[in-house]
C-alpha cells in the first residue's frame, strides 16, 4: 500500500510502551500520523496487528519479525535499530548525569560517557557510522526541544580551566543560583570550570544560604579533572547525594572535546557528536541571553555567533548579551571594543553589557 490518497493523521509523538497502550485502550483503530521512538513493541505483535499503521513510523522501535513485515505492507514507515554502538541512535530524551556516568565506580573509562567518546574516535569516514552519529544527533534536538519550550533560557558561558575553589568559580555558582532563583532556566556548554559552577550553582539554588558555600569548599578539595575524571565526578556525585532534590538546568557538551567531562551537576545534558551543530542550537535555546564569563577561543567564538545572529535580528528576536569582566574583555581579551562597534547604531546596541558587578546581570536578562 501505498502513502497517496490518504489523509494525514494528526501527529503524535510516542516515546514509552505505556503511553502506547493508553492509546490503544483508548480506542485507538489506526496509527496514523503515531511517531514511534525508541519503544519495546515485541510483546505488543497481536495489538500491532489489530491497528492500521498506514502512515506511521516507527523509530528504532523493537518489533518481532512477523510484526515488521505486517507494518511494511500496511504502508509504516520502518527505521531499525542501528546494532552494535554504544549509545542509543533514537533515544526520546536527554541525557542524564548518571546515566553519562554509568560505570564511574570502576572507572571513567568503563562509564558511557567515556566508551561512546572512544566509539566516535574509531572508523571515521564509516559510513554507518556517521548515519548513526546523525540519527542520535537529530534525536538530542528533538528532545531538547521538548525541554526548553516554555522555559526562560539564559546561557553561561565560560572557560572549562576555571578551578573549582577559586573566586572565579564561586562567582559563577553564584551567578548561576541568582538567575535560577530569578526564575530562569541556566543553560551552559556542560564542561567543567565555569560552566560546571553555574550548573552547580542552578542546582542549589533553593537550599538554605550557606550550602553552596560549604559545598565549594568540599568540590575546591578535587579543582580540575586532570589528572583524574574518577575523582572529579566523583566528588561531584557526592554532592548530588547530599542535596538529592536540585532545580533543573542544561548542559549541552559535545563528544568532539571529549577529554572534557560533562559536568554533573546540569540535570539535563543534551550531548552531540557535531560540534558545529552543538554550537548552534546552545546559543539558539538562550532565548533570554547569555552571559559571558571569562574564557579564551571557545568563549569568544561563542560571543561573536551569538553577536551575528542579534546583529541581523529583528526587535523582537535580540536577546540580551552581558559579558562580565571589564578589564578582561576591553583589555586582556578585548573582545568588547569590537562588539560594541558592531552593535552601533543597531537594533542590538541597547541589549549588549558590559559589567563587573555580577549581581546586576539578572536585574539586565529579566528587565
Amino acid at each position: 500500500m501505498g502513502w497517496v490518497g490518504k489523509k494525514r493523521g494528526r501527529v503524535v509523538e510516542i516515546e514509552t510502551l505505556e503511553e502506547f497502550d493508553r492509546r490503544v485502550a483508548r480506542g485507538a483503530r489506526t496509527m496514523n500520523g503515531w511517531r514511534i521512538q525508541g519503544v519495546d513493541l515485541r510483546e505488543r505483535a497481536d495489538m500491532l496487528r489489530h491497528l492500521d499503521p498506514h502512515g506511521s513510523l516507527f523509530l528504532g522501535a523493537l518489533l518481532d519479525e512477523r510484526s515488521q513485515d505486517y507494518l511494511r505492507d500496511h504502508g509504516a514507515l520502518l527505521f531499525p535499530a542501528v546494532p552494535d554502538l554504544p549509545f542509543n541512535a533514537y533515544r526520546s530524551g536527554v541525557y542524564s548525569p548518571a546515566e553519562l556516568y554509568d560505570g564511574l565506580a570502576t572507572s571513567y573509562a568503563r562509564t558511557t560517557d567515556a566508551r561512546i567518546y572512544a566509539w566516535s574516535r574509531q572508523g571515521n569516514g564509516d559510513l554507518a557510522r556517521s548515519l548513526a552519529r546523525t540519527l542520535h544527533d537529530h534525536a538530542i534536538d528533538d528532545a531538547l526541544s521538548e525541554f526548553v519550550r516554555g522555559r526562560r533560557v539564559v546561557g553561561v558561558m565560560g572557560g572549562h580551566a576555571l578551578d573549582r575553589g577559586s573566586a572565579g568559580y564561586a562567582e559563577a555558582a553564584r551567578l548561576g543560583r541568582a538567575l535560577t532563583r530569578a526564575g530562569m532556566t541556566v543553560a551552559t556548554g556542560g564542561g567543567p570550570g565555569a560552566m560546571e559552577a553555574a550548573n552547580l550553582g542552578a542546582y542549589l539554588a533553593f537550599q538554605a544560604e550557606d550550602v553552596l558555600d560549604k559545598e565549594l569548599l568540599r568540590l575546591g578539595e578535587v579543582p580540575s579533572f586532570v589528572p583524574s575524571v574518577s575523582d572529579w565526578a566523583g566528588v561531584a556525585f557526592e554532592v548530588l547525594d547530599r542535596w538529592p532534590e536540585g532545580s533543573d538546568s542544561l548542559g549541552i557538551p559535545t563528544w568532539h572535546y571529549g577529554h572534557e567531562p560533562p559536568n554533573p551537576f546540569a540535570t539535563k545534558i543534551a550531548k552531540y557528536f557535531k560540534n558545529a551543530i552543538r554550537e548552534d542550537i546552545l546559543l539558539h535555546v538562550c532565548s533570554s541571553g547569555i552571559v559571558f564569563l571569562p574564557g579564551q577561543g571557545g568563549t569568544v567564538q561563542e560571543i561573536f555567533q551569538d553577536a551575528c545572529e542579534n546583529y541581523y535580528a529583528d526587535a523582537s528576536s535580540v536577546a540580551p548579551m552581558v559579558l562580565v569582566g571589564r578589564d578582561f574583555w576591553t583589555h586582556e581579551m578585548p573582545a568588547w571594543p569590537l562588539l560594541e562597534a558592531l552593535a552601533h547604531n543597531r537594533l542590538m546596541a541597547p541589549s549588549v553589557h558590559l559589567v563587573d558587578d555580577l549581581s546586576d546581570v539578572a536585574a539586565m536578562l529579566t528587565a
